[in-house]
């Protein structure tokens, strides 16, 4: 029969540390050692989910019952209007337990993560932790300011000086009448019993404790120092030995020393919903967790392993609590054995023996970016735990470069277990309550099916919605009228062209041809921006072209990285710049630096120039900094742009249609009498021509292939990232010949490339199409265009581009072809 040995055997036996009290205590503590100036000791919970992975139930568990003795002491009136609060970074997930056994008691956790444009609430130190700043950064400031009980959760409840901070804190400055102080255990020594009752006889108020169990630590006369120098000294023969973080047993079972690469698992969070307390999470907030968890539990289950038989959920620092409840649900929905447990910034010493708490530890470099600078972060008790499966779960903040980095958490993971599974939670940003200046002009964006044929989560648009405004004229009006200067072309829409059949088959001809072409050229350029501009980019796609590529590319990121990634779309207007107001509404919610232009395709450059300009404009007039004007796009044959996915000049389907591959989105419009100074551009909805909408279509044809392009889009992506890209501007150049070699004399009259062509062919009055020589497939679909519209096609020996659209220079009211007259399309 096996003797259970306790986990703080080794510690008591080397130092005489002793645990008196409960007889529970030797089952809810271990002991461990750790390099720290204050304490040398530390008391390890077998059931915080924080060192020691343990069942989800057990741990869950706990928290919930002193949830529910809390709620039995303050009543249920009291406890309606109880506030609780947590301290990171080891009890977020114990709080958070006890906030659900509380009942509808919102909650809120300490973090030690800056977050920028938020205000702290308060702060306060803890006075034995090797980090010390705590921060409150509540999205509802109102949250600290009730009258009602505050209950305070920490792990340990032992010289009291932390839970004192906090209420001396936060009663400066939202006083109150009654506080609640709830511990795992209480361990405080004869000397700290009183602090409480005598700050309760300071302040006024009442302090109730709750605890799981209750005891001391007996520490002998110089334990810190003899301590210090054992751990010393283990830690020199654990270097000479070089296996200072490597555990001297057997491997998981299974695994034969070798594992797979990490694999991303989509878990479908709900889009608004925090992702822990960290800004406060409300009782609704706790509704809509509960409701999504089933589904989101079940796609883990999907990608585990079928011989799947001992499962780690591994937290991330601050985030316990989602990572616990998605273990609990796995624990109940599975036969599997599920074990839950956190990262964490505390550094212990590890000693591979049955009395020691702590026998093993993974060392990886931080990887969330965190305000005191780099460091190292930590998980015990993984390796040599016999985990066949390790699910990281953090936030999207945590997933950075870092993470995935040789000698990275994942890496670790991956040598002491056969499969690793990711699975990120969007960081929750907080929207301010409180805009100053421009309250009104910042609505919501608009998305489908109320607004555009795209699901909503795929793009959010910037713009206000002109559907019942009549703003559509004939082509030849408003050509007419651009060009003599009457009017700006964003002031009126034309009107949307109806494909014919022939016209559609050669769409969905030249769809099937390039799909995988197309996935290509978006997984390349999705690489390039992950590599280079943002690891979380934000993509604002230029409505309307830009935007199906905009969509694409986040269903890449989706599908190759388990990335969610925001999408909207913005108006970008040549000669009037790029929608301020949706500049703002980006900077307000999003860091500017994160944020990435995307469009389809550049034809001379006119509009990355545009971007340019207007970008350094609002930097002068609004004073926000940060946003990058170098644009993403699917092709820049132009080279115009540094980061593309490639510089061919070839049929992309989406150039084909308008509205009808745009979610059936008009182009933007610009005109003072409906866009006012705190507006968004408009733009209309084309509901009625829901029957021939190929949107969807077409981003599903294009994403079905990327699995197939995944491959060659790695391949190319590396190397464009050791090339040289800088912009030729050799399109620029060729457009200033061609105008000047047929006598236009207006660069804004020459639409070099496919994309730009059929635009011509499709909204404006176009004069003769010149096509390079030889050009194939790629030019179907404008051969027939201009067969309909009576233009001539002009072979060109020298020509940079497949083609080039001559828009009509010296126009007359009713011209349509080459030769002035109208030509029924």
């Amino acid at each position: 029969m096996n003797t259970v040995v306790w986990s703080g055997t080794w510690v008591a036996e080397r130092l005489g540390v002793e645990l008196v009290g409960d007889e529970e205590l030797s089952g809810l503590l271990g002991l461990a050692l750790r390099r720290n100036p204050k304490r040398a000791h530390l008391l390890v919970s077998n059931v915080l989910g924080k060192h020691v992975p343990q069942s989800p139930a057990v741990v869950y568990g706990h928290g919930f019952a002193l949830g529910r003795r809390v709620r039995e002491l303050l009543g249920p009136d009291e406890a309606q209007a109880a506030v609780v609060l947590g301290y990171a970074e080891t009890a977020t997930g114990l709080g958070h337990s006890v906030a659900d056994g509380v009942g509808l008691a919102p909650y809120l956790h300490s973090t030690r993560r800056p977050v920028p444009g938020i205000a702290p609430a308060g702060g306060f130190e803890e006075a034995h932790s090797h980090a010390t700043s705590h921060l409150l950064l509540p999205e509802d400031t109102a949250l600290l300011g009730g009258a009602g009980p505050l209950v305070l959760v920490d792990d340990e409840f032992s010289t009291g000086n932390t839970i004192i901070n906090t209420i001396r804190d936060l009663h400066a400055r939202h006083p109150r009448r009654r506080y609640v102080v709830v511990a795992l255990v209480d361990m405080r020594s004869e000397s700290d019993l009183g602090r409480l009752t005598g700050l309760a006889r300071d302040l006024d108020v009442r302090v109730d404790l709750v605890a799981a169990a209750s005891g001391t630590v007996r520490l002998p006369e110089g334990v810190l120092e003899r301590g210090q120098e054992l751990v010393a000294r283990y830690e020199a023969v654990a270097a000479v030995d070089g296996a200072a973080d490597v555990l001297h047993r057997s491997p998981a079972p299974g695994s034969c020393g070798i594992a797979e690469s990490p694999r991303r698992v989509r878990l479908g969070w709900p889009r608004g919903l925090p992702d822990g307390g960290r800004h406060g999470f409300t009782p609704r907030d706790r509704a809509r967790l509960e409701a999504a968890l089933p589904a989101m539990t079940a796609r883990l289950v999907e990608a585990l392993p079928a011989d799947a038989r001992r499962v780690l959920v591994l937290g991330c620092e601050e985030l316990m609590y989602v990572p616990l409840r998605l273990a609990r649900e796995l624990e109940q929905v599975t036969g599997v054995e599920i074990r839950h447990s956190t990262t964490t910034r505390s550094p212990v010493l590890a000693v591979d023996d049955p009395g020691y708490a702590i026998r093993s530890r993974l060392v990886f470099p931080a990887h969330d970016d965190p305000a005191d600078g780099p460091g190292e972060r930590y998980a015990y008790n993984v390796a040599g735990g016999g985990f066949d499966v390790v699910v990281a779960v953090v936030d999207s903040a945590a997933d950075t470069p870092a993470l995935h980095a040789p000698g990275g958490l994942l890496d670790q993971l991956s040598r002491h277990t056969p499969h690793v599974l990711l699975a990120v939670v969007p960081s929750y940003v907080p929207v301010p309550l409180y805009v100053p200046e421009r309250p009104a002009m910042l609505p919501e964006p608009l998305r489908g099916p109320a607004f555009s044929s795209y699901a909503p989560d795929e793009v959010g648009w910037l713009l206000q919605d002109l559907s019942d405004v009549a703003l559509e004229a004939p082509t030849e009006e408003r050509e007419e009228a651009v060009q003599s200067g009457g009017a700006h072309y964003a002031e009126s829409l034309p009107v949307e062209y109806q494909p014919s059949t022939r016209y559609q088959e050669l769409f969905h001809a030249a769809l099937a041809d390039s799909s995988l072409r197309i996935a290509q050229a978006v997984g390349t350029v999705t690489e390039l921006v992950l590599a280079e501009r943002s690891p979380r980019p934000v993509l604002v796609s230029l409505a309307r072209a830009g935007t199906p590529v905009g969509v694409l590319m986040r269903r890449w990121a989706q599908r190759r990285h388990g990335l969610e990634l925001p999408h909207y779309a913005v108006s970008i207007v040549r000669g009037r710049g790029i929608d301020a107001n949706a500049l703002r509404w980006l900077a307000d919610r999003h860091d500017p630096a994160d944020v990435v232009f995307v469009d389809g395709w550049t034809g001379k450059g006119a509009i990355t120039r545009e971007l340019t300009d207007a970008i350094r404009e609002f930097e002068h007039s609004d004073g926000i900094t940060g946003f990058d004007p170098e644009i993403a796009v699917l092709a820049d044959p132009g080279s115009c742009v540094r980061t593309y996915g490639t510089r061919e000049d070839f049929l992309i389907p989406s150039a084909c249609l308008n509205s009808t591959v745009s979610g059936l989105i008009s182009r933007t419009v610009l005109r003072a009498d409906l866009v006012g100074p705190h507006d968004f551009h408009g733009a209309k909805f084309y509901r009625e021509l829901a029957d021939v909408d190929v949107s969807v279509a077409f981003l599903d044809a294009v994403a079905a292939r990327f699995d197939d392009a995944a491959e060659v889009a790695a391949a190319r992506a590396k190397e464009l990232l050791a090339a040289d890209r800088s912009p030729t501007w050799q399109g620029w150049a060729a457009v200033e010949r061609i105008s000047e070699e047929y006598g236009i004399h207006d660069v804004n009259l020459v639409k070099p490339g496919v994309g730009e062509t059929t635009r011509v062919l499709l909204r404006r009055v176009p004069w003769k199409i010149l096509a390079r020589a030889g050009a194939g497939a790629d030019l179907a679909h404008v051969r027939l265009l201009a067969q309909q519209r009576g233009v001539p096609v002009e072979e060109v020996a020298e020509l940079p581009y497949t083609c080039v659209g001559l828009i009509h220079p010296k126009y007359t009211k009713g011209a349509t072809g080459a030769d002035g007259r109208a030509v029924a399309v």
